[in-house]
């Protein structure tokens, strides 16, 4: 069964026991373990997936990350996990950010609800993870391009410097994209000024009787 196929299955099941899971201990054991089964690796071998990582802050100690996965007996990925309908990028962001930190292999850290998994990693300064996701996977509304994404962290496509690779143009890709909405939805002053100028200079163009004609494709 393709990968494709074992995450449609999965979202069926949470479509249909998303009501029954209220606690983050049943959201890991029904929906982030199966998860990561269908990467491919065995949840039920410590020397692929290692539960309750300790991950000791300085002056908190005890600290422990949900899952860490191994490739080539490294630890590559680090997941930590929220009940679900979280706000992880709000609420729960800042614990996986020191786990990162002092789990000095990994370089990729997951932050899931057993929803929405959002993946970073520390392409602005080594070690130290990244404010804002580069990719994010979401299980009940994906497409066979987020798979494709979500394929390279599976244990049989495992490449450091090919997800590297991608995970920097999914970073810039995202953060233009985010900025763009932004704009729209709020425009900021240099924005509105810049489109209030190219409008006063069409106008001034049609009023000279220059012709303006649609270009599809972009001038460089």
């Amino acid at each position: 069964m393709d990968l494709i196929d074992r995450l449609k299955e999965l979202a069926t099941r949470i479509e249909r026991q998303r009501a029954s899971v209220h606690t983050e201990e049943a959201a890991k054991t029904a929906f982030v373990l199966p998860f990561i089964q269908a990467l491919g690796y065995d949840v039920f071998n410590p020397s692929e997936v290692i539960p309750e990582l300790t991950a000791d802050v300085r002056m908190k100690k005890g600290e422990k990350v949900d899952y860490a996965l191994k490739s080539e007996d490294k630890i590559v990925m680090l997941i930590e996990c929220k009940p679900i309908d979280s706000d992880l990028e709000n609420n729960h962001v800042g614990q996986l950010y020191r786990y990162f930190s002092v789990t000095e292999e990994a370089r990729f850290g997951v932050l899931t609800d057993g929803l929405r998994y959002l993946f970073y990693s520390d392409l602005e300064k080594e070690n130290k993870m990244d404010e804002r996701p580069f990719f994010e996977f979401n299980m009940l509304d994906f497409s066979p391009k987020h798979v494709e994404e979500l394929k390279k962290f599976s244990k049989s496509n495992f490449d450091l410097d090919t997800i590297i690779g991608s995970a920097s143009n999914l970073k810039y890709h995202r953060a233009l994209v985010t900025e763009i909405i932004k704009e729209f939805s709020s425009p900021s002053f240099d924005f509105t000024k810049l489109f209030t100028s190219k409008r006063r200079d069409f106008w001034m163009m049609s009023q000279n009787g220059v012709s303006i004609h649609y270009c599809p494709s972009p001038v460089v």
